[in-house]
Order: C-alpha cells, then sequence, then structure tokens
C-alpha cells in the first residue's frame, strides 16, 4: 500500500540544524513505522508544515495540499503521523478532517502508540472527541505558560518580539557552558543602533519642523537613509508614509516600553490581532532606550495635534478622507495595475488644466515615496488606458470563435454522468435512511428520560444534517431533469449575459471592475518604453472565461462545473504617454 505522511510543529526551531528539527525527526520515524508495516512511504506524499499552530487550518501549506489530495480520489491508501494532535488542535476542525480522510477511503495511523483511528462506531467518535478535547486543552495551557513567560520577560525590560528600527537584539548568555559545551541564552536585550537612531531622530525633527508624513519619506528616500528591513524576500525596502507614522507614534523612542497593546488569537486559536483595553496594557520606562528627547517628542505631537484641530476645524468636525474598506473605486483600472519597474501599484493623479482635471494612472512609489524608490514617472491618461484595455479584452479574449469554445465545454461539464449520478444518489438515500433512524432511537431515548441537553443537541445535528441531503438530492433531481433543449436556452442566456457583461464594462465602472476581477488573472503589468520620439506603456497580463461563466452557470443551475477554467488568453500591447 501507499503510505503519505503528515508532520507538523507549532513553533519554528531557529539555530538548529534540519536533521535535528522537530519535523525532520517526525518524517523519518513515520517512514520507518511504514517500512516495519511493509508499506511504501512515497516521497511525493511527504506532508509538512513548520512553525504553524494546530489551530490554524486555511494557513497551513502541507495540510491543505495533504486535503486537496483526496479529490477525485487519494494516491495513498494510509497515512502515517506521531499522534493525533499533528493534524490539528482545535477539536471541530480536527475531526472534521479526520473524517474527511476516513470517508475517503484513507486509513490513519499514529506511530508513537501504533494504533489506528477508526470512525466505525459511536464509542470511535467518542474517542476521538476526548482526545481532540485533551489536545486543545493542551493547547490552551500552553498559551497560558506563554503568557506568563512573556509578562515576565516585559517586566525585566527585555525582549518579547521582533527587532524594532534603531535597536539591535543583543543575546545575554549564562557566565558557564552547559554540558554540549556552549553557554546557554538567558534573555534578549535592546541597544540602541547609532546609524538607524540618527535616522528616527532626522525624522522627528522633520515631523516638527512641520513636513507631512509623505514628504519625510520621500525626503529620507532621495538622501538613501537607511529603512526597516523588508518582511518579504526580494521586495523594494524604501520610506514610506505609514512607516513613518508609525515610528513618530512609537513611544519606546522615547524611552516608554508598551506591551500587550494587541491580542494575537481569537477564542478559536486563529490569529486575528486585536486591540486589548489600555487597563491590560503593561507600561514600563526604560531611559537608556530613549533616542529622542522629551522636548523634541512633545514638539512633533503637538504639531500633529494642531494640524488634526486645523483639519476638523476647516472641515467643520466632518472627518472626511479616504471611504471606508470595501466600497469599490470609480476608476475602472484602479488596483488592476502593477509598475513593470518596481512592482508597485498604479494609482490616479490628476492635473488642472485649467478648463478641467486630466486624470492618469500613476506608480504609487514613484508618486509617493519619491525617484529614488521607482524612476517610472511616466502617466498614462485614464480614457486612453481604459479604451485600451477594453479593446484588447474583447479582441484577445471576447472572440465569437473563444466563446463559443467556453460555452461548450461549460455545457459539457454541466451533463453528468448517468451512472455516478445514480451512485451518488444512491448513498446519499442510504445516508438518510440511517439518519432517520438514528433520529428515531434518539427521541425514544427522550420520552425515556435520557439527558436532555446531550440528545437534542445529537438530534439537531442530525437534523441539520438531514436538510443538506434532501437539498442535495433535489439538485441531483433537477440537473437529472434538464434536457437539451433547457441547456439551449441556457446558452441564450449566457449570449444575452455576455453582451450585457461587455456594455457593463464600458458604461458602469463600478460593476465592471466586479467583472474584471473576474477576467483579469492577477494584474496587468505597464512598463514604460522610452524612444528619441514617444514614451508610452507596454502592458501585458493573462484574463479568462472561466470565473465569469462558472458565476453565471452557478447562479443558473446551482451546478458549478467543478475545475471549470477554459479560455485563458494572454494579454499584451503597447499604449501612447501623455499627449
Amino acid at each position: 500500500m501507499i503510505c503519505a505522511i503528515y508532520a507538523r510543529k507549532s513553533t519554528e526551531q531557529n539555530g538548529i540544524a534540519d536533521e535535528a528539527k522537530s519535523v525532520t525527526r517526525q518524517i523519518e520515524h513515520a517512514r520507518v513505522y511504514a517500512t516495519r508495516r511493509g508499506w511504501t512511504a512515497a516521497a511525493e506524499h511527504v506532508y509538512a508544515d513548520d512553525g504553524i499552530s494546530g489551530a490554524e487550518f486555511a494557513t497551513r501549506p502541507g495540510f491543505l495540499r495533504l486535503m486537496n489530495a483526496l479529490k477525485p480520489a487519494p494516491p495513498f491508501q494510509v497515512l502515517v503521523m506521531s499522534e493525533e494532535s499533528r493534524l490539528g488542535r482545535e477539536q471541530i476542525e480536527t475531526a472534521y478532517a479526520l473524517k474527511q480522510l476516513v470517508t475517503a477511503g484513507v486509513r490513519v495511523f499514529f506511530y508513537l502508540e501504533d494504533r489506528e483511528r477508526t470512525l466505525d462506531s459511536p464509542t470511535d467518535k467518542l474517542m476521538l472527541s476526548v482526545t481532540a478535547f485533551a489536545d486543545e486543552m493542551e493547547r490552551e495551557k500552553a498559551r497560558q505558560r506563554t503568557t506568563d513567560a512573556m509578562v515576565r520577560k516585559a517586566r525585566a525590560g527585555h525582549v518579547t518580539g521582533g527587532r524594532v528600527f534603531g535597536y539591535d537584539n543583543r543575546e545575554v548568555l549564562a557566565d558557564e557552558a552547559g554540558p554540549d559545551g556552549r553557554r546557554r541564552r538567558l534573555h534578549v536585550e535592546r541597544v540602541v543602533n547609532p546609524a538607524e537612531a540618527a535616522v528616527v531622530g532626522r525624522i522627528f525633527e522633520l515631523c516638527a519642523a512641520g513636513r507631512g508624513f509623505k514628504r519625510i519619506a520621500a525626503t529620507l528616500n532621495h538622501e538613501r537613509a537607511r529603512a526597516p528591513p523588508p518582511r518579504a524576500a526580494g521586495r523594494v525596502c524604501p520610506w514610506a508614509a505609514s512607516t513613518v507614522r508609525d515610528v513618530v507614534h512609537r513611544e519606546l523612542y522615547r524611552g516608554v516600553v508598551v506591551w500587550n497593546r494587541t491580542k494575537k488569537r481569537n477564542q478559536w486559536g486563529l490569529k486575528t490581532y486585536t486591540p486589548r483595553a489600555e487597563s491590560e496594557w503593561l507600561r514600563l520606562e526604560q531611559p537608556a532606550l530613549r533616542i529622542v528627547e522629551e522636548t523634541l517628542w512633545r514638539a512633533a505631537h503637538e504639531r500633529l495635534e494642531g494640524t488634526r484641530g486645523a483639519y476638523l476645524r476647516g472641515t467643520r468636525g466632518r472627518l472626511w478622507g479616504r471611504p471606508a474598506s470595501g466600497l469599490e473605486s470609480r476608476y475602472l483600472l484602479t488596483g488592476f495595475l502593477a509598475c513593470g519597474v518596481c512592482g508597485g501599484s498604479l494609482v490616479v493623479t490628476s492635473r488642472d488644466m485649467k478648463t478641467r482635471r486630466k486624470f492618469a494612472y500613476a506608480c504609487s512609489y514613484n508618486r509617493f515615496r519619491g525617484t529614488a524608490v521607482c524612476s517610472n514617472g511616466l502617466w498614462a491618461p485614464m480614457e486612453a488606458a481604459d479604451r485600451e484595455i477594453l479593446d484588447a479584452l474583447e479582441r484577445d479574449l471576447l472572440r465569437p470563435e473563444i466563446v463559443e469554445a467556453a460555452f461548450a465545454e461549460a455545457l459539457e461539464a454541466l451533463r453528468p454522468s448517468r451512472d455516478a449520478s445514480e451512485q451518488r444518489r444512491a448513498t446519499l438515500e442510504a445516508e438518510q435512511r440511517r439518519l432517520d433512524g438514528e433520529l428515531g432511537r434518539l427521541t425514544e431515548a427522550l420520552v425515556a428520560g435520557g439527558d436532555m441537553a446531550s440528545l437534542v443537541a445529537a438530534m439537531k445535528t442530525r437534523e441539520q444534517r438531514r436538510g443538506d441531503l434532501a437539498d442535495e438530492l433535489a439538485t441531483l433531481t433537477r440537473v437529472r431533469q434538464m434536457g437539451e433543449p433547457a441547456l439551449a436556452g441556457l446558452h441564450a442566456d449566457l449570449r444575452a449575459r455576455l453582451a450585457d457583461w461587455q456594455g457593463l464594462l464600458r458604461r458602469q465602472p463600478a460593476q465592471g471592475r466586479q467583472i474584471l476581477r473576474k477576467l483579469l488573472v492577477g494584474r496587468l503589468v505597464f512598463t514604460p518604453r522610452v524612444t528619441a520620439t514617444e514614451r508610452y506603456y507596454e502592458y501585458s497580463g493573462d484574463a479568462t472565461l472561466g470565473r465569469l461563466l462558472a458565476g453565471a452557470f452557478g447562479a443558473k443551475t446551482m451546478v458549478t462545473p467543478a475545475g471549470f477554467e477554459p479560455a485563458i488568453s494572454t494579454l499584451k500591447g503597447s499604449r501612447p504617454g501623455p499627449d
């Protein structure tokens, strides 16, 4: 039998050789266990997640690859893990993941206990619930221990997080070496980095002198001032207005450590940063860490308060500014364009032409962070750019032969195999009969005076599942009854929808942006070109009809063709720069 392996470790193990890491050991022990059992441990089916909490399920790449491998049929018959908690430490999600594995025909083994996890009986399911409960309780205890340790570190003035610009993190080691000949790390403390501290002082001086965050960022970039390192490797590392604002409002630079301002995880264990009440904050004076003198700190913040007050007076107390998140832009291509020089977004800018304002798309890095960050100062006139991209979509993607091929593929996906449909129907009806029997027995137990809370909860769960089964059976019936006339009508309806989409793209920017979001795969890259006689942009990108048609089919028939992604085209072209 083919054997898959899954391994996970919650915390990253930095400074440790790969062969000594927990995930590596788990994989090796699982291979030994599989060999002893006579199974073949396939290298392509080794799934691992290092440094990710067991409460996270949607952000674990290895776990997601494992679960995606189950469809349409798993290429392995056995899954080996060290223990159940490797799969997850959240009761509901872990139980559901195990159910998906078992119902797909995969046997699950834990090599530490030499035991198989089965879900064949109510007792098996109860044992799963107890084990998952214990795993989640261990996660909660670990959280409490970690919080207690962090409080002790914070009160002692030690580092509890990552590196802060303006400081270096210095390890404090024990005086004597341990049994391995190495000195044990006691804690980490911050020390002022003189070169970075000078940049921080420069920011506060510029702020106190009346410079705004954007102007300060552009000044620092022009001066090639040292900046915080990027979080993602390979990205440009300039100063931005948001980074300057964070520096100006960080009290650590005035020698005050503020800890416990945010909560990292929610009640489900998911990483969701939420602010804590100010009463829960821990504030400590650390004069040795002061970079900005109190007089300069006050001067900068008094200037900010004065600007804020003048702004509110000028707007009669109303907070005007950027619209709330989630509102669509009134410009068609905002958010869909990327600069071919630096990779930043192209944003809308304008220029007063006396009789009217002229709008254009321009590189945000060049516009707001300066030419030292991005040299692309070419503006793309908005009307011409919108027209060019829409023409390219109609020319390269919405041609009749491409649309007809996509329609044909989608309609074929809607003609289900009769054998597969009948087999699925039989499975659903069998599960429906089983649920009816269980509900009958639960009702008898309730009448006989059993534990009301647990019995009612069990009945609600089965009733909900029975409703889901009824919906799926009804969908199968509708699909089976869909004959050729209905499919022909759907074809005509889709033609009308397509014509309407083309009109919306040109007439209504808000609706057109929603359609573009389905048509475009990623962003369009605008690369500036300069010759002796002209300046212009070359653009390239990918587009598809798949997501647009899949949504239309789903809305029409309650069935979305699985894996439907036809008609991917590459858009290429060029358009002139400013007039």
